[in-house]
This record gives C-alpha cells, structure tokens and sequence, in this order.
C-alpha cells in the first residue's frame, strides 16, 4: 500500500473553509484529518459538529477524525452522524478503552487510538488487535506548528515490529510537525498515514506540497 496523506483542516484558513476543502479534494491527498479539542484534555479549543457536518457536506474524501477530548465515548455516534469515517481517541483519555473502540466499530466507523509522546507503545499491548489505526502523536497535542520529536522515529520502529510479529493489520499514522524533511524516513520506518498541518496549509502551493508529501 502507498501511504496516505492527510492535510489537517485545524490549519486551513477558516474564512475560506469551502476553498481550502475544494483543495484537498482536488489534490493528491487522501483524507480530511479532522482534529477535535476540547479545551480540558489539551489546552485549545477548536470547533465541533456544525463545522465537521459542513466539512462533510464539501468533502469527496474520508474524514479522518481525531478526538483531542475527556470522555470521547459519550458522543460516538454524533461523530458518526456528523460523517466520520474514521474515529481517533486517545489512550490517555479512556478509561474503558475496549469498550469504546468497539463501540466505535458497531457505528460502522474504523477503530484509532492515539498515544501522546510521553507514552509507551507497550500500553496497547492489550488492544493492539482490534485497533485499525494507531496515531503517533509526534508533538505534543493542542496546538498546530510544532516542531517534530525524534523520538517517534524509534516508536514507528517498534510498532511496526509488533505489527509484523502478531500479523495485525492496523494502519500507522504520524501526526505532527512532518515535513519533507522527516516524511521520507517515517515512510521507510512503516508509518502508513502522514498527518500535515501547517507544512500544507501555509505553503505557497498545497496541492504542490501535498504531491511532494505523496511521491515517494
């Protein structure tokens, strides 16, 4: 499988939201990653359902949703209703993370859990399984325009391995200061899915840039 390219939409212009969508549908990428904030489980707030519903409404790809909140479990099926195609939690935030990754699949959604920085690989070890898309947080989550930490080489590396050796078939994706720079790399290290924020949305050419991201 070649891999994916997801521009994230917390970097687009807002005021031109329905061109900035148009963009994307008309250029290399694969998916809208779509990040959610809440203000508590990182410290911005970003939008919410009306704004996904209307991303939707414009998209002629997948939503790739990525849940930056408390008690993601509590609005599941609104995230379907709003056109989620993929739906992201955080380790960190659930407590009941079997349950919700089941319910997520029950709503005909696929499965992603996503780890910040500061936690192992191994705290997945118990639901590697019914994952479909492990998120390596490669900045600290919250805010777009932040530099990459290295050490996510080394977790693409081993996840990766864990993927091979129990034969699972969960997609690996990276989100956070990649750039032409690091994206090579992560690539050859195993990583399925770029998230690109900024490096996109602020380039002088994103359908340029989004091609460039998608070559290799």
């Amino acid at each position: 499988m070649n891999h994916l390219i997801a521009p994230s939409i917390l970097a687009s212009d807002f005021g031109n939201l329905s061109k900035e969508c148009q963009m994307v549908n008309e250029s290399k990428a694969d998916w809208f990653h779509i990040d959610v904030m809440d203000g508590v489980f990182v410290p911005n707030i970003s939008f919410g359902f009306p704004v996904i519903k209307s991303i939707k409404s414009l998209a002629k790809k997948k939503l790739d949703v990525h849940l930056m909140i408390v008690n993601p479990e509590k609005y599941i099926q609104k995230f379907k209703s709003v056109g989620a195609d993929i739906l992201t939690v955080h380790f960190e935030a659930c407590n009941h993370l079997h349950r919700t990754i089941c319910e997520i699949k029950e709503n005909d959604m696929k499965a992603g859990v996503a780890i910040n920085p500061h936690t192992s690989i191994n705290s997945l070890e118990n639901v590697i399984g019914d994952i479909d898309l492990v998120c390596l947080m490669s900045v600290n989550p919250g805010f777009g325009g932040q530099k990459f930490i290295k050490n996510t080489f080394n977790k693409v590396r081993e996840l990766n391995k864990i993927r091979n050796d129990k034969n699972c078939s969960f997609l690996i994706e990276i989100d956070g200061g990649v750039n032409l720079q690091n994206s090579k790399e992560l690539v050859s290290l195993g990583a399925d899915v770029l998230v690109a924020g900024s490096f996109v949305f602020k380039s002088e050419n994103p359908i340029e840039t989004i091609k460039k991201l998608k070559q290799y």
